[in-house]
Parts: C-alpha cells; structure tokens; sequence
C-alpha cells in the first residue's frame, strides 16, 4: 500500500506537546515495525529536517501549510491528492474538505463540543469565536463521517464521539491507547540554597478546560496548613498563561518551554504531579509522571479514570476544597505516595507506542483492503 501521513504536528516542539508526541512517536515506530507499506510524510519547514528517515519505505514531502486555517482547507487537499496515496492518516480532526484520497482519523477529544461557547476558550471577538465554533463542527463532522476509519484514543471519547455525532456507527470507531514515553533519570538537581524544595508539579497548557484557575485556588488552601510547598507550572507561554499568571500566589513558578532534559527533571524531583483538567482524551503528563516514579492526583473524569485506574488519587475538579484536601492526604502521607508509585510502574506497562504503531498499521491495511 502507499500510505500517507499528515506529519506536519510532528514533535512536541512544532505541534505541541501531546499531539506532537503522538505524531512523532507513530512515525517512528512505524518506521521500525512495518517494512511492508510504503510511507509518504507530509511535513512543515520548522520539522521537515527534524524527522529523521530510518526505513527506506519512506519519504518525506513539505507541505508548509498550517492547520486549522482557510489556507489549510484550499491546499493540503490538493497536496495529499497529487501523491495518488491508497489511504492517508489525519492525526487529528483537521482534515480537508474536498480531499479526495481515502482517509483514516484520530480523534483525541471533543473538547468544544464538551465545553460549547465557553467565553474563555478564544482570545477572538465572541462573533470569530462563534464562526470558527461552527467551522470546527463542519470539519470535526467531515472527518468522523467519511473517514473509513476513526481512532479514538480512549473508550471515553469513543463515547463522546458518539454522543456528539448523529449516525455514526459504533463499529467505525477503534480505540487504540497510546504510549509512553521514556524520560531521563537525571540526578535531582532542582534545589534551592540550603536544601530541597517539596514542590507539586503541573505540565501542559493553560487553556480553560486544563482548570488551572481551580488547582490555584486549591493550592492557595493547601498552604494554609503546608506554608513551605511550591506549585510549578511548566509549559508554553501564551495569553491563557499570561491570564493564570496574573493572579498567581505565593509560591507559584512558572517554567516557560522547557526542554525533553528539563522536563525530566522536573518529574522526577516532584513531590505529587497534579493534573486537574475538566476535558481530557487520554493524559500524557501523567503516565509520563508515573514512569519517573511520581505519585498522581487527578481529576475524576471519564477518561482519566479510564487511563490511570486505581494509579491516581482523583478529585472532583470543579472543587476547589475537594482537590486541596485529596492533595493534603498525599502530601501528608508517604506511604499512600508509596503506594501509588508502585501502582503507577505497573499501569505505565499497559501503554506502549509501539503497540500502538502495530495497531494502526493494522487498521491502515484492513482499509486498504476494503477498499480494493
């Protein structure tokens, strides 16, 4: 078959953290498990050099057009098209409108179809925002109904694609979990001057649905009774940071960007990884956490509960009272953080990327053959 994938997220760098991962990592383990099919990589000028070609099945094409845009919907049809592939997989819900080439789709989650019209989620004019809502349904839509497979990465948005979606067969739908990365194990070397500082520790972006605004207010009640713990926020700087951080406390850091190295280091020398999202797909950042051996506190939502099992300590994260005090229990407790650490080292094995790769490349050729 010749297969074609939309590369232009790869990298948590260029497509962000978790859709860049996915993207980077599907690529390279297809790269090491699938000598059969022949690959074409569509990729952008800031990660065309950045990925690297290991199997000689596959090349690499610039397609220097970004997503979500109009210049997306009039080009990359035409782009994929010329290729005359026999299936192109869309790693996200951004897929062209007159494409022509037969497509499969992740879905990772229905973010604004969970959380419609929320008045934070755009930094637009509430009239853009409106039309660019009902753009994003037309080609979430688009891409669910003639795609001729749809992966979800958890039963949960399986569900809510489901739920959102009208006439959508439940057998169209796979789910296919994805991995894990493996991070450092760099020597603890965040300290301050005159010894260790107990932190808590948040990695992602600060859009609305990450609920940021609520793990403040939680974290301004923990230090009432735990006056020397820190919260650390790691991500990239944006106008929703720029928004939380204006009403940070005391003891609240902000890490801006910080590289693969850094961020290993801030996992590994946390007390408690904290993730406090109201809408998630899967949740990278806190399997990652768990594979350094850092205990979770989570939120109680479908698909984190799904993904972390009975690893996390959950919360209800419209609870601002409820989060500190599920935080308290861990930070006070050693051996509940024990416990969850060992926990943790045993769900992590339940996600690998490679499996997810074989998975796909499966999916790939049972298309391919229905399609013959």
């Amino acid at each position: 078959m010749n297969i074609g994938i939309d590369a232009r997220m790869y990298g948590p760098m260029v497509g962000g953290g978790g859709l860049g991962r996915y993207v980077e990592q599907l690529v390279n383990e297809l790269q090491m498990v699938d000598t059969k099919n022949r690959y074409v990589l569509f990729l952008k000028k800031e990660n065309f050099d950045t990925c690297v070609i290991t199997n000689p099945n596959f090349e690499k094409r610039l397609a220097d057009v970004h997503w979500y845009g109009l210049e997306e919907q009039l080009k990359m049809g035409g782009i994929v098209d010329r290729e005359h592939l026999d299936l192109v997989h869309f790693p996200h819900f951004n897929v062209p409108l007159f494409l022509r080439t037969p497509f499969v789709v992740t879905i990772h989650d229905l973010i604004l179809l969970d959380e419609p019209f929320s008045s934070k989620i755009s930094t637009r004019h509430q009239t853009i925002f409106t039309l660019k809502y009902w753009g994003y349904k037309l080609v979430l839509s688009h891409a669910i109904t003639a795609a001729k497979k749809v992966i979800s990465v958890s039963h949960a948005t399986a569900n809510s694609i489901l739920h959102h979606i009208e006439g959508v067969d439940p057998k169209k739908i796979e789910v296919v979990y994805e991995g894990v990365t493996a991070l450092d194990h760099p020597q603890p070397l965040l300290v301050k001057e005159g010894g260790s500082r107990p932190y808590l520790l948040y990695v992602g972006n600060a859009f609305p649905h990450k609920n940021l605004e609520r793990l403040l207010e939680a974290f301004t009640i923990l230090r009432q009774t735990h006056p020397d713990l820190t919260l650390i926020l790691a991500g990239k700087e944006n106008v929703f940071y720029k928004r939380i951080l204006e009403h940070k406390t005391t003891n609240v850091e902000f890490i801006n960007h910080p590289t693969d190295k850094h961020l290993a280091e801030l996992y590994q020398n946390a007390l408690l990884y904290v993730y406090p999202s109201r809408v998630e797909g899967f949740g990278l950042p806190p399997l990652e956490a768990m594979s350094v051996g850092v205990p979770v506190a989570a939120s109680d939502i479908p698909s984190l509960k799904e993904i972390l099992g009975d690893a996390a300590a959950f919360f209800n994260p419209n609870d601002s009272q409820n989060m500190a005090t599920v935080l308290s229990t861990l930070v006070d407790s050693s051996q509940k953080r024990a416990n969850l650490i060992e926990k943790g080292t045993q769900q992590i094995k339940r996600y690998s990327w490679k499996k997810m790769a074989q998975a796909i490349q499966t999916i790939y050729e049972t298309c391919g053959k229905k399609s013959s």
